[in-house]
């Protein structure tokens, strides 16, 4: 007996895997839409899920900046660089860089590197 293997898009609708045109990568399979046979990537859907992994990434470099505030606050030293990174890592979701993405290529180049290290998209 033959097993089929199906594809669900983002909105429940599943073809047979053998029969779809599949994108090339798995990154943003969320938002994987289906037009008949055709599977394509939903920008706007990706963007979401691009910015739930910033905020995945950056939840410990927070409580890690959140670790180095106590320390200089009990030391009474400047705490001007640690807010403003903390600041940086909060506003990392609403990057202008992720809202004007054009395509996934451009979406994937959003990721900041300096601030939330290596990409999971490389």
């Amino acid at each position: 007996m033959a097993v089929t293997t199906y594809i669900v898009d983002k909105d429940g609708n599943q073809i047979d895997a053998s029969t779809a045109t599949v994108p090339a990568n798995r990154d943003f399979r969320g938002a994987w839409s289906l037009s008949g046979d055709v599977i394509s990537e939903d920008l706007t859907r990706a963007k979401e899920i691009f910015k739930d992994k910033v905020r995945e990434v950056r939840k410990p470099l927070l409580e890690a900046k959140d670790v180095e505030l106590m320390k200089a606050l009990e030391t009474s030293a400047d705490t001007s660089a640690i807010a403003t990174a903390k600041q940086s890592l909060r506003d990392a979701p609403a990057a202008s860089a992720i809202d004007n993405a054009s395509n996934m290529t451009a979406l994937k180049a959003a990721w900041d590197t300096n601030l939330l290290g290596d990409s999971p998209y490389a």
